[in-house]
């Protein structure tokens, strides 16, 4: 089976791009031009990413397993599935390198938050004037992030909406690999039945002609090979040609 027609590698080659998506979203967390709210939205957005790569890259390892137990089966050598585990093993890797980078990312600016937000003192001496001034300025700022929060969370939607298509992809992809190796699996062992039973009855039919050739005479014996040739071509055609 060719690499384009091989479902192992189609399954890599959507895993590859989604890698890729992810790497592409990372640099870009990583920009410090980036404000508080663009980044804590990305940080979901690539975590959310690193578990569903992940879970592919599980499912993948599980058919790498399947074929492992008997290569020959699939048409695979123990340097092909060898090829397969380094790059799954690869493929977490990079994976998790992108999670843990986030995930300290996001802590240790938790944690600057709370050190900033404890740090604040009020001030007793403001003056009532101020204190209004102060707070029409907090309900303009609150109202216009309520209504960013919404549109982030709407554009958080429709990429979970794409991702969520994306694995359903993935998992159909899956289940047409166990289809397949079911199907390789029957039709294996059809032959080898198909096999068996040939193989009887030509020993059955050698037997008989040994016997028969003991008791004829050579005018008999030239008689009995011309009609077993004729009989071979019948069971030749029988057999592989129907």
């Amino acid at each position: 089976m060719s690499s384009a027609q091989d479902p192992f590698y189609i399954v890599k080659e959507e895993i590859q791009d989604s890698i890729e998506k992810l790497q592409s979203s990372f640099h870009k967390w990583e920009e410090v031009t980036l404000d508080a709210a663009e980044r804590d939205h990305l940080t979901k957005e690539i975590l959310a990413g690193c578990e569903s790569i992940q879970w592919q890259v599980v499912e993948l390892e599980k058919t790498i397993s399947v074929a492992a137990r008997d290569p020959s089966w699939y048409g695979l050598t123990e340097v092909e599935l060898e090829k397969r585990r380094r790059w799954t093993s690869t493929a977490r890797t990079q994976v998790s390198n992108v999670k843990n980078a986030v995930v300290a990312g996001r802590d240790n600016l938790n944690a600057g938050a709370t050190r900033r937000e404890l740090m604040r003192l009020p001030d007793s001496n403001q003056s009532d004037r101020s204190n209004q001034y102060i707070a029409r300025n907090n309900d303009d700022f609150i109202s216009s992030e309520s209504d960013r929060q919404l549109l982030l969370i709407k554009q958080q939607d429709e990429e979970l909406d794409e991702l969520s298509a994306s694995v359903e992809r993935i998992g159909g992809v899956g289940l047409t690999i166990h289809e397949e190796l079911l199907s390789q699996e029957r039709i294996l062992d059809e032959l080898g039945t198909e096999m068996d039973s040939t193989s009887n009855r030509l020993d059955f039919v050698q037997k008989k002609v040994a016997m028969v050739m003991k008791k004829a005479s050579v005018k008999g014996q030239l008689i009995m090979i011309f009609f077993l040739i004729v009989l071979f071509i019948i069971l030749f055609c029988l057999v592989f040609l129907t």
